[in-house]
């Protein structure tokens, strides 16, 4: 179990080469003169996609997947193939990454003056308006058959149903919530004060990785990544090599949690995560409540019941009000990771519901 979890959190975390190979591979779409938000501009902005299937010619069957933190464009494939509930051979998948990922634009790959610690914070929405212009200046896609986000991906199907709401025809949303709520900034900032508190950091001005300020972010991180159920039932043994302890389960998470991660680049995502309310989407002046009540399509609303980053209360208390919503927590031990299928069961679990989902929403339409 120790090795499949490993190798779950790489493939999560876009850390090992993929299962599946989209078609081409992935691809850089660049926007000139992109500005933020904020009000800053890149000159260059690149946003790193993949495809898997083809646009058919009613331009109807395309699925967006928006990637989570710190992931490639390969974090989606526990639901992509034969039997599961996105065939390639059915629909065009495009499969987009963050903004800070360190292969779209990044503090790690940006030239001056936006280099490193001097890149600017990018929203939620930031992405999904760079994505929007992707699907249809590059791809010809101006319509979606849905958008299906787990976690920071989550956060975006959402920003795309307030901003964009005649956009897609209904939304998959896993471990994630609409607004992340201030106990998951104080577990954020936790984590990014971990970083800036290694003296190498020197303000992001470092000449080498910080490996203390990351070792000690990863050990904040292993604490919310699973439920304390997880840990107690001890779910890392099944299958483990002999001689495995809780302390090599430990020591694996926190040591190089995110193998070869920039530490500016985490902390910019951070800074998308923790920042992102879609009530403070233009037009709704910081409601989210109204953003939620606005939204048109169905939602298929996927928390886990364990889940310490997005908790299930959250999700409870957004649903009242979305109205188009089922909510359907995933019966897991598996902490947050339950909604990318981390174990047999959850993947079950998501393909199953997920599929029927879609093709209820399509014999309605």
């Amino acid at each position: 179990m120790l090795r499949s979890l490993v190798c779950f959190l790489a493939l999560m975390l876009a850390t090992v080469g993929p299962a599946l190979a989209a078609d081409g591979d992935r691809h850089a779409f660049v926007i000139k003169q992109f500005q933020l938000e904020n009000g800053a501009v890149l000159p260059e902005a690149k946003v790193m996609y993949a495809t898997y299937g083809t646009l058919n010619a009613a331009r109807d069957n395309a699925v967006l997947l928006p990637s989570h933190y710190m992931a490639d464009s390969h974090g989606y494939e526990w639901l992509i193939g034969p039997g599961k509930a996105l065939d390639p051979k059915k629909n065009f998948l495009v499969a987009t990454e963050l903004f800070g990922n360190g292969k779209s634009s990044s503090p790690s790959n940006t030239p001056a003056p936006f280099d490193g610690p001097r890149f600017p914070v990018t929203s939620i929405r930031d992405n999904v308006a760079a994505v929007h212009r992707l699907l249809g200046d590059a791809l010809g896609v101006r319509h979606l058959r849905a958008v299906i986000g787990f976690s920071m991906g989550g956060e975006q199907a959402f920003q795309w149903a307030v901003t964009y709401p005649d956009f897609m025809d209904r939304i998959v949303v896993t471990s994630a919530t609409a607004k992340t709520w201030p106990h998951g900034i104080v577990r954020l900032e936790s984590q990014v004060i971990a970083i800036e508190s290694d003296p190498i950091f020197a303000d992001g001005d470092y000449k080498v990785q910080p490996k203390k300020g990351l070792q000690t972010f990863g050990a904040i991180w292993a604490g919310w990544l699973f439920s304390q159920g997880w840990w107690r039932e001890e779910l890392w043994r099944a299958g483990s090599p002999p001689g495995t302890t809780f302390r090599t389960v430990f020591d694996g998470l926190y040591k190089d949690f995110i193998p070869g991660a920039d530490a500016n680049d985490l902390i910019l995502q951070m800074h998308t995560w923790e920042a992102h309310d879609i009530g403070t989407t233009p037009g709704f002046g910081g409601d989210v409540k109204k953003a939620l009540a606005s939204i048109k399509v169905p939602v298929l609303y996927m928390p886990s019941e364990t889940d310490l980053y997005f908790p299930v209360d959250d999700a409870r208390y957004e649903a009242r009000f979305i109205p188009h919503v089922t909510l359907l927590p995933i019966p897991s031990l598996w902490g947050h990771t339950a909604g990318a299928a981390s174990n047999p069961a959850d993947a079950k679990f998501l393909n199953e519901h997920i599929s029927a989902f879609i093709h209820a929403t399509d014999a309605a339409r």
